[in-house]
């Protein structure tokens, strides 16, 4: 599903953006606003339910407690009393259907900026070297990886896969050819040949594990030396993975610190993660009472995450979508969080306000407007 999502929706988007602006870093940006801007009515029913579960989960949480004690001995109306709670507040688990039915795309599209054009695409084939009379008991079962599509240039790509039609089970001292070809059955050194450059997407054949058990040639045949298990690796270079954007060197670097040296431009990219995940965080505690471990907890939760991010092996295109998608969703909260609370909820918000406030009333101004692409729903 991932990568039909991918294919048939966020490669041609990226496509059409590409032939407006020709720069990768820029339909980068255009392609993650353009799918936050459409998932924007299901993101929002998430931010709203927490909002909504922040504010009245100590309520909730009271009154629970009362009916299970009061209703203790008659389960179904324990149920019933419990339902009609729900119904008056909501329930805390409504917010994580849109955020269950978005993530298809989201995933389709972090899978998109970490292949070609923006990286290098490698095929990863785990072989098992086996003696000769056990393979003589083994029923050949057809190996194909999973698809990637690969830019020979800005107009061309194609879904490629890697093939084994024997399976990844070889005999020892046999020969097997690895074949990179399209989900049609066209091979890739015929689509290469149709283009000026097509030298310049030739794959690179190496043994990244079990060098011992097996050797590849440059035109992915393998032969097996002796039993044990071996991995082979093809990597077609990405089309854009050497372009740059802005102040990045590399749309395909990968790697804060490489070969003794400070990337400092994924630096840069990790940094402004952490500050727009920071962002999003504080705006999402706006108008709420105060809550010192929550506050905490808003705090460190940022820059835990960035320190993994400094070290974690994401192309520069991925921390650049990141970075995009942050900055959406901090505008985002500061939009909803501006909406107009139901009478419930905003007279439960007020009494917090004036507790953390030792009685001053310090009610929000909202705004009881929704964003003009947004569906009217019922509040």
């Amino acid at each position: 599903m991932i990568g039909f999502i991918s294919e048939k929706l966020l490669i041609p988007i990226l496509d059409f953006f590409y032939g407006l602006v020709p720069s990768y870093g820029l339909a980068i940006v255009a392609l993650t606003v353009v799918i936050r801007i459409a998932l924007f009515p299901l993101s929002a029913g998430s931010i709203r339910s927490a909002r909504r579960m922040k504010i009245a989960q100590p309520v909730m949480q009271k009154r629970q407690a009362e009916i299970k004690s009061k209703f203790s001995g008659d389960p179904k109306k324990q149920q019933e009393e419990l339902g009609k709670l729900m119904n008056e507040f909501g329930s805390p688990l409504a917010g994580c259907l849109p955020l269950i039915v978005q993530m298809p795309v989201l995933f389709a599209l972090f899978a998109t900026l970490r292949g070609s054009p923006f990286a290098d695409v490698p095929y990863n084939i785990n072989l098992k070297i086996l003696p000769q009379d056990q393979i003589a008991t083994i029923d050949p079962k057809p190996f194909v990886s999973p698809r990637h599509s690969i830019f020979i240039n800005s107009k061309a790509h194609f879904p490629i896969v890697a093939s084994l039609p024997n399976g990844i089970k070889i005999g020892d001292k046999d020969t097997v050819k690895i074949n990179l070809q399209s989900t049609n059955g066209n091979n890739y050194n015929d689509i290469l040949s149709g283009f000026d450059n097509g030298d310049n997407f030739l794959p690179s054949w190496t043994v990244s594990k079990g060098d011992e058990n097996v050797k590849v040639s440059n035109d992915g045949t393998v032969t097996a030396l002796k039993p044990g298990d071996a991995t082979i690796e093809a990597k077609i270079p990405g089309l854009a993975a050497k372009s740059g954007f802005l102040f990045i060197k590399a749309l395909g670097q990968v790697g804060f610190y490489v070969d003794g040296a400070i990337n400092w431009d994924i630096a840069a990219l990790v940094g402004a993660f952490g500050l727009t995940l920071l962002l999003s965080q504080v705006l999402s505690g706006q108008g709420m009472p105060a809550n010192p471990q929550q506050s905490t907890a808003n705090k460190i939760t940022p820059v835990m995450i960035t320190g993994m991010f400094l070290f974690f092996p994401l192309p520069a295109g991925v921390l650049l979508y990141m970075v995009v998608a942050n900055i959406f969703q901090a505008l985002q909260t500061f939009l909803l969080n501006k909406e107009a609370l139901p009478d419930n909820l905003q007279k439960i918000l007020n009494e917090q306000l004036n507790k953390s406030t030792d009685g001053i009333t310090t009610s929000p101004q909202i705004s009881e407007k929704r964003l003009p692409f947004e569906p009217n729903n019922k509040k």
